[in-house]
């Protein structure tokens, strides 16, 4: 070995692993080995730059080995030579991974950030789990632990395409919700550029449009000319889930609106029953005119019970089960029909019996609309004239009932 290189490689791989007594063991070239009162091994790198002694630890011996201490000491002393002081450097690169790092978001950080940002706004914590767990089972496995920077349109793609026609209402909703956190990290500059899981003008010249895949999903409904004779046997039927169904079938209702229905949403002398915003499907509220048969139903109910549940559950504070009305089906020996399916059969009897126009029986049962001129239409809700189809429809369900 030549005088230079013994000059700055003086220690062993061996020699080092055995030395035990604390002081500083020079390696050469500004290289040494500390060995603390302790008996722990590092490595430190010493220098002089403006006249000043300066150290800098390089890593404990267990961690960084002779050959990496003398690649590292090989490298500051390049920048010394160079006019760059070690240390300064050292410290500027730290700085710039960590500005990297909190700019390097992965979807699913991202996706837990925008959650919390916007839980304040949401109308209950159903919608919350619903966001975390769509996120979670659909869009996470394939591209949850990326970084938002990563995500192109293939990616979303992937996460589409397999459920865009088998669950397309799904499939929408997870579309969106990935677009709505890859616009929030967009916003936090966690990433640049369009956003791959838009709709307009990007993927629905991909993916074919939601209302052409959707299943429909047939609820087992009674044939309209049937409904007299079943409320009939209906109103023989006991029971507070009874009473439930009865007004399920009188107001077109959804089995949740209608359960969990409470005091301060009826105003009985405007014979009307107003839905809030976080108990509709559409999340917008919701008038439903009470005909003279669904406000006497409802006047019972109030004066039977005392809290603000109208139909109260076995345990306090809870509404009935969404079971109740389906078991009083079964009890009447119709277990081939739904609580959902009498909503259809509104829908049929609109359309077949009456000239009451589409968007009338539409607005009645709540539905979302897809159709932006139709909506534009609709931005009224046609509210007593559909007082006066709602009054014909238990006109058609009971036509021997008098007026409450």
């Amino acid at each position: 070995m030549s005088t230079i290189s013994r000059s700055i490689h003086r220690l062993s791989a061996l020699g080092v692993a055995r030395l035990k007594q604390p002081g500083h063991y020079c390696d050469g070239g500004c290289l040494y080995l500390q060995v603390s009162v302790a008996r722990t091994r590092s490595w430190v790198y010493r220098f002089r730059r403006k006249g000043r002694l300066r150290e800098m630890g390089l890593g404990p011996l267990h961690v960084v080995s002779l050959a990496d201490a003398r690649e590292l000491a090989a490298r500051y002393r390049k920048m010394l030579f160079e006019g760059v002081d070690p240390i300064e450097a050292r410290r500027a690169e730290r700085a710039q991974q960590l500005a990297m790092a909190a700019h390097n978001k992965t979807f699913d950080e991202c996706t837990k950030a925008f959650i919390k940002a916007n839980r304040a706004g949401w109308k209950n914590e159903k919608h919350v789990t619903q966001w975390e767990n769509t996120l979670a089972t659909y869009a996470s496995p394939f591209f949850g632990q990326l970084s938002v920077r990563d995500i192109d349109t293939t990616l979303v793609l992937s996460v589409l395409e397999p459920i865009w026609e088998a669950k397309p209402e799904t499939a929408s909703r997870v579309r969106g919700r990935i677009e709505s956190v890859l616009d929030w990290a967009t916003a936090h500059r966690y990433r640049e550029g369009e956003n791959p899981a838009r709709w307009k003008g990007h993927l629905d010249k991909i993916l074919p449009a939601r209302i052409r895949v959707r299943k429909v999903r047939h609820h087992p409904a009674l044939p309209f000319g049937e409904v007299p004779a079943f409320m009939k046997a209906l109103k023989a039927q006991d029971g507070l889930a009874a009473r439930a169904l009865e007004l399920v079938i009188l107001t077109a209702g959804r089995t949740n609106e209608v359960i969990g229905a409470i005091r301060s949403e009826f105003d009985l002398d405007a014979a009307t029953w107003t839905i809030p915003a976080e108990r509709m499907k559409a999340e917008r509220p919701h008038r439903v005119p009470l005909s003279a048969s669904a406000l006497a139903l409802v006047r019972r109910l109030l004066d039977e019970t005392d809290g603000e549940l109208v139909f109260p559950g076995a345990k306090k504070g809870k509404p009935l089960s969404n079971m109740a009305m389906l078991t009083v089906l079964r009890r009447m020996q119709r277990g081939d029909l739904t609580v959902h399916g009498f909503r259809s059969t509104f829908r049929d009897w609109a359309a077949e019996c009456t000239t009451y126009p589409n968007e009338m029986a539409e607005m009645a049962l709540a539905h979302a609309v897809d159709d932006k001129v139709e909506a534009a239409y609709r931005r009224g809700d046609m509210f007593q004239r559909r007082r006066q189809m709602m009054d014909d429809w238990v006109a058609y369900c009971s036509p021997k009932a008098k007026a409450a």
